[in-house]
C-alpha cells in the first residue's frame, strides 16, 4: 500500500527495531479504528513491536497466540503470530519475519478476530 497525499508519515526503522507493515487492507482499517479509540495505548504497542516484538514483559496484554493459532505460512515462510491487547477488546495480530525484519499486522481493531470467534 503506497502512501498518498494526507497519509501519515511512518518513520524509518533503525537498527535494532523492526519495521513494521500492514499485511491486509482491513488491518489498516482497524488501526484507524484503534488510533481513534485508544490512541496513547496504540501508541505504547506500536513502539513495543516496533523494538521487541517477542517481549515478555506484559504478558497478560502481549504474547504469542497458542496452538494452531501460534504460526502460519506468510509469503513462503512459516512465522510466528502474536496478540498485543490494545484495549479490553481491541487487538493486534501480527507476524514476525525475522530473516527481513518486519512486523506484519495482520489484523487491528476495536474487536477480537475472527478466527477466535
Amino acid at each position: 500500500m503506497s502512501p498518498k497525499r494526507g497519509d501519515r508519515v511512518a518513520p524509518p526503522a533503525i537498527d535494532p527495531e523492526s519495521e513494521i507493515r500492514f499485511a491486509t487492507t482491513e488491518a489498516v482499517a482497524g488501526w484507524e479504528d484503534l488510533a481513534r479509540q485508544a490512541g496513547a495505548n496504540l501508541r505504547r504497542a506500536f513502539e513495543t513491536i516496533r523494538d521487541d516484538p517477542r517481549s515478555t514483559a506484559n504478558p497478560d496484554r502481549h504474547h504469542r497466540l497458542k496452538g494452531a493459532l501460534g504460526s502460519t505460512l506468510w509469503k513462503g515462510a512459516t512465522l510466528e503470530r502474536w496478540q498485543y491487547e490494545v484495549t479490553g477488546g481491541g487487538r493486534i495480530w501480527y507476524l514476525i519475519d525475522d530473516d527481513k525484519r518486519t512486523v506484519w499486522i495482520m489484523h487491528a481493531g476495536t474487536g477480537h478476530p475472527k478466527l477466535t470467534d
